[in-house]
C-alpha cells in the first residue's frame, strides 16, 4: 500500500491546528481592538452626519496646467493641515477627478468657520524671529548654525541640530543664545520701521512694560507670555487675523516634538515670491537631503534685503521664520546676506520632511484658486434612517441565506454558520482598527459592500459542500470523500473571490469619494471569505468528517447518500456448475 503525500497528510491530520491559528489570531485582533480604545467602525459622513464642501480648482491668471496631481496632492495636504487645526480629528479631504476636492467634515464642526478655512488659499511668508522659546516657559533652544551667500539652509524647527544655510564659499557661524525679555526683542526687529515696539535698543530690560512699550506692543507682550503651544485651540487662534505687515506670536515644533513659541517680525518676503522648491538629495556633500528655494526676481531681492539685516544680529534675532497658516514649519538663521536668488534648506532631514517642506514652500506660490461648487448638510437622523434600513435589508439577507442552508444541507448549515459568524467577527474588528490606522470611515456604500459579501462568502461554502457531495456520490466514504473535493473546489473557489477582488481593485482605482467604501469593503470581504475557507471551513469540516454523525452519513447531516441518490455498488457472485462427465457410461 502506498504510502500518502506528505501535504495531503498534513492536511488531513492537523486540521486542529490550523483552527487553532485562526482563533489566536481573531482572540490577537478583538484584544488589539479593545486595548485601542476604538471598539465600533468608524462612521462616515452620511452616518455620524456633517458637512461635505466640493472645491473646484482654477488657474491663476496667466498660468496654464498649473491643475495637475501635484499642486491638487499639495492642496489636499495643506487643507488637512487647516481642518486639523480646527480640532477635527475625523475629516476627509481627497480629490474627486482632476480638478476637485472633497472635504467631509463630521459633526461638531463649525461648519462656516471650515469652509472658510479650506476655501482660501494658504498664506505662506517669511518672518523675522525676534524671540522665541520652548512653550511652557523654558529658555529657547539653542539657534542652529547657517552660512551662506546665494544659498540658505534653514532648520526645520529651532531645536534640530546642524540645520544650516550653505554656501560654496563661505564658512559657518554661529551663535547661541537663552532668550531675552520680550520687550528687548521687539526693539531689536531688524526692521524697526515696521516695529510696533520703540526703535531704541538701548532702553534698560528692567523697565516696566507701560513705561518702555506702546499699547500695542504691551498688548503683543501679553499674547506671548500667555501663549501655550502644548494646545491645540491656542494654535489655532495664535496670530489669527493679524495682518502681514504686523508682528505676530506663532507656534512651531521642534525635533524634540516640543512645541516652540514665537514672536516675529512683520513679515518680509511672501509666498508668492518663491518660484519654486524641491527636494532634492545631495550626492557630492555631507548635506543628504535638502530644499532648494528659487526666487522671483522681485522675491529675490527681498530676500537679500531681510537675511543682510538679520545677519547683523545674534541668535535668535538673526533667524527667519517660515510660516505657513499661521504655523511656523522652519525657522533658519544667517551670517551673511544672501544675494543669489537661490536659497537651500539642509541638515538633519531625511526624504519625506525634506519633500513635505519643499511641498509647503511650493504651496506659497501654487497657481491655484478654488472656489465652492457646492455644499452638503447630512443630517445624522438621515444617515441613521438609511443604516437603519441598510441593516434591515441585510439582516433579511442573511437570514434567507441561513434558511436556505439549513433545508438544504441541514447538518452541513452549522458548519456554513459558524464560518459566516468568524468572517463577521474578523471583519468588524479589522473595520474598528483601520480607522484610527488609515482613517477608514464605515458608509452606507460600505454597508452594502458588507452585504454583497455575505453571497460571496456563502458561495464559497455550497462550492465545497457541492464537490463533497459530488465525491459521495460517486460511492466514496465521507473522509476521502472531503480530501477529494478539497483541490477541486479550493480551485474554484480562489478563480471566484480572486474575480470579486479584481473587481474590486478597479472600481476603488477609477472612482472617488462613497464609492470607493464599496470597493474596500467588497475587497476586504473577499480577501477575508479566502482567509476564513482556508483556515476554518475546510479544517473544521475534517474533523467532523470523523465524527460519526458525518461519517456515516446521517440522514440529517446532508450526507446522507441514499438522499443523494447514491445506488449501492453492485456485488458479482460467481456461479459453480456442476461437472459435466463426457465419458459414456
Amino acid at each position: 500500500m502506498a504510502a500518502p503525500k506528505k501535504g495531503r497528510q498534513g492536511t488531513q491530520g492537523r486540521p486542529g491546528r490550523t483552527l487553532a491559528l485562526i482563533l489566536i489570531a481573531i482572540v490577537a485582533l478583538t484584544g488589539g481592538m479593545f486595548a485601542s480604545g476604538h471598539t465600533t467602525p468608524r462612521l462616515g459622513i452620511d452616518l455620524a452626519g456633517g458637512t461635505s464642501i466640493t472645491l473646484q480648482a482654477k488657474n491663476e491668471p496667466g498660468q496654464k496646467n498649473a491643475i495637475n496631481k501635484t499642486n491638487m496632492d499639495t492642496a489636499v495636504d495643506i487643507m488637512n493641515r487647516r481642518v486639523n487645526g480646527l480640532g477635527v480629528s475625523e475629516a476627509e479631504v481627497q480629490t474627486q477627478g482632476s480638478s476637485n476636492i472633497i472635504v467631509n467634515i463630521p459633526k461638531g464642526t463649525n461648519s462656516k468657520q471650515a469652509r472658510e478655512q479650506v476655501g482660501t488659499t494658504a498664506k505662506l511668508y517669511f518672518r523675522p524671529v525676534l524671540t522665541t522659546e520652548v512653550s511652557g516657559g523654558a529658555a529657547a533652544s539653542p539657534s542652529p548654525s547657517a552660512t551662506g551667500s546665494s544659498s540658505a539652509s534653514p532648520s526645520a524647527d529651532s531645536g534640530k541640530e546642524s540645520e544650516k544655510a550653505t554656501s560654496s564659499s563661505s564658512p559657518t557661524s554661529s551663535a547661541t543664545s537663552q532668550g531675552r525679555a520680550v520687550t528687548d526683542a521687539l526693539k531689536a526687529d531688524p526692521t524697526p520701521s515696521k516695529t510696533t515696539g520703540e526703535s531704541s535698543a538701548s532702553a534698560s530690560p528692567s523697565a516696566s512694560a507701560s513705561e518702555s512699550v506702546d499699547p500695542a506692543t504691551a498688548k503683543l507682550q501679553a499674547e506671548y507670555t500667555a501663549l501655550d503651544c502644548s494646545k491645540k485651540t491656542a494654535r489655532a487662534k495664535a496670530g489669527d487675523g493679524v495682518k502681514a505687515s504686523d508682528p505676530t506670536v506663532a507656534c512651531g515644533q521642534n525635533s524634540q516634538g516640543q512645541w516652540q513659541k514665537y514672536i516675529l517680525g512683520p513679515a518680509e518676503v511672501e509666498g508668492t515670491d518663491v518660484d519654486k522648491a524641491s527636494a532634492v538629495f545631495d550626492t557630492q556633500g555631507a548635506a543628504g537631503w535638502k530644499v532648494t528655494m528659487d526666487f522671483t526676481g522681485k522675491g529675490g531681492k527681498k530676500f537679500a534685503s531681510i537675511t543682510g539685516k538679520l545677519a547683523q544680529n545674534q541668535s535668535p534675532q538673526n533667524q527667519f521664520a517660515i510660516v505657513l497658516d499661521g504655523e511656523v514649519v522652519s525657522d533658519p538663521y544667517v551670517s551673511q546676506a544672501l544675494t543669489g536668488g537661490t536659497a537651500e534648506i539642509s541638515g538633519s532631514f531625511d526624504q519625506q520632511e525634506s519633500e513635505d517642506l519643499a511641498n509647503m514652500l511650493s504651496y506659497g506660490a501654487l497657481p491655484l484658486t478654488f472656489t465652492e461648487a457646492s455644499v452638503t448638510t447630512v443630517t445624522a437622523a438621515l444617515g441613521g434612517e438609511q443604516l437603519e434600513a441598510g441593516l434591515i435589508a441585510g439582516a433579511i439577507g442573511l437570514a434567507l441565506v441561513i434558511i436556505y442552508l439549513v433545508l438544504y444541507y441541514r447538518g452541513l448549515s452549522l458548519i456554513a454558520i459558524a464560518s459566516l459568524l468568524v468572517s463577521a467577527v474578523m471583519t468588524y474588528v479589522i473595520m474598528s482598527l483601520l480607522g484610527p490606522t488609515i482613517g477608514f470611515a464605515l458608509n452606507l456604500p460600505a454597508v452594502c459592500g458588507a452585504i454583497v459579501a455575505i453571497g460571496i462568502t456563502a458561495d464559497s461554502f455550497i462550492v465545497f459542500f457541492e464537490r463533497i457531495r459530488d465525491e459521495i456520490r460517486e460511492g466514496r466514504s465521507m473522509r476521502p470523500a472531503v480530501e477529494r473535493a478539497w483541490p477541486r473546489a479550493r480551485r474554484t473557489i480562489l478563480v471566484s473571490d480572486f474575480v470579486s477582488f479584481l473587481a474590486a481593485a478597479v472600481l476603488f482605482v477609477v472612482t472617488v469619494g462613497k464609492v470607493q467604501g464599496f470597493a474596500f469593503t467588497l475587497g476586504l470581504t473577499t480577501l477575508l471569505d479566502v482567509v476564513v475557507v482556508f483556515t476554518f471551513t475546510k479544517p473544521l469540516m475534517t474533523l467532523l468528517a470523523r465524527r460519526k454523525f458525518f461519517g456515516e452519513g446521517h440522514s440529517w447531516s446532508g450526507l446522507d447518500p441514499k438522499r443523494l441518490g447514491v445506488q449501492p455498488p453492485l456485488r458479482r457472485t460467481r456461479r459453480v456448475s456442476a461437472p459435466v462427465d463426457t465419458k459414456e457410461a
